[in-house]
């Protein structure tokens, strides 16, 4: 009887040293819990600090190709094919501004007639405008360009006699003889930078005003440089202009300057028309007057662009272009003068395009 009410005395501390034990877990499991909660709300979430820049790539590719065989109306069999890419980066805080962009343009054609690949494209085109809010659509702002191109550019003229048995190479080397260079990289090129407001009445439009505009005129291979007017160099100014050694220096084109500089007011306006999501268009003029050389002659650029979405990743391009200059001399077969002229260009193509913009916050 002794030994059964031990053992409940055993079995009853037992019981109790259990309890208290478990008791005291469960009392440091709640406590490490509760330590836990509170360095959990004490840790602020980490928040991205927003980026004061907003960047865009837009690629655009068409490839053209046309196969006649036993044709009656005849014609080329022709292969083309173009790129184009149009980036941005904009930076913007507080009322300050920074926007630049990057377009580049390259194409080319091959027909069977010409055995030689014949550029239909070439251009290199950045700006860069950095501007301060002074008013609700009024901004000062500075403005910077550039323009100028990839290879050299031809005229292809067709050769004369060419011989009936004529291998690929011997047409190959005939077509390149006969072509007539007209520009090369960095003749010409052009750029400015203007001071002056920039005036935003639609987020569609901004228009800038700069009446202190200087800019310079490149034209790196002298054999171009008759044609863009450059200025005769100040060392053969006194040259006999009838004389052998001036007709020779012009023939040669060392007879002029590389750079001319020029001082001027410049206007330029862009618009930016987002129909909806499938049809958009661009369009830029920029205007300048040239003080130190007749101000009165106003050179002209007028680009326009028309993207017409078909699908996900393909779309429809027409581009213009149209140019100005009375330092730019053209010769036409149509009068046989050369002298100042319009210059004009449309381009249309269907091809893939896809842009990389920064996702939007």
């Amino acid at each position: 009887m002794k030994l059964n009410k031990i053992l409940i005395l055993c079995l009853a501390g037992a019981s109790c040293f259990s309890i208290g034990a478990f008791a005291q877990d469960a009392q440091s499991a709640a406590a490490a819990a509760a330590a836990a909660l509170t360095e959990a709300k004490q840790e602020a979430p980490k928040v991205e600090k927003p980026s004061n820049w907003t960047k865009s790539l837009m690629t655009n590719f068409n490839f053209n190709q046309t196969m006649l065989e036993n044709w009656a109306k005849g014609g080329d069999n022709t292969y083309a094919l173009k790129g184009y890419l149009d980036g941005n980066a904009n930076w913007k805080k507080g009322e300050m501004f920074w926007n630049n962009r990057l377009q580049l343009d390259y194409g080319f054609v091959y027909a069977s007639s010409k055995p030689i690949l014949q550029k239909s494209d070439d251009r290199i085109y950045f700006e860069s405008k950095y501007g301060y809010k002074m008013t609700e659509k009024l901004y000062i702002s500075a403005n910077y360009d550039f323009k100028s191109q990839f290879a050299d550019g031809w005229t292809y003229a067709t050769p004369g006699n060419i011989p009936e048995d004529a291998d690929r190479n011997q047409l190959i080397e005939l077509w390149k003889n006969a072509r007539v260079p007209k520009s090369a990289i960095l003749s010409p090129a052009t750029t400015t930078l203007g001071v002056g407001i920039d005036w935003k009445p639609k987020s569609w439009l901004s228009v800038n005003f700069a009446p202190l505009t200087g800019g310079l005129t490149i034209v790196n291979d002298p054999r171009f440089r008759k044609s863009y007017s450059m200025d005769v160099r100040k060392a053969y100014k006194n040259l006999d202009k009838e004389g052998t050694e001036y007709k020779d220096l012009m023939a040669s084109g060392t007879l002029y300057r590389p750079v001319r500089f020029e001082l001027g007011t410049q206007l330029k306006a862009d618009a930016k028309f987002i129909i909806n999501d499938n049809f958009s268009y661009t369009t830029q003029l920029v205007l300048f007057s040239n003080y130190l050389d007749h101000p009165e002659n106003i050179r002209t650029n007028w680009d326009n662009r028309i993207d017409v979405k078909l699908a996900k990743y393909f779309s429809l391009t027409i581009t213009t272009n149209l140019i100005y200059d009375d330092k730019v001399l053209i010769f036409s077969e149509a009068d046989g003068l050369t002298t100042q002229r319009v210059q004009f260009k449309e381009s249309l193509g269907f091809g893939f395009t896809y842009t990389f913009a920064t996702k939007k916050k």
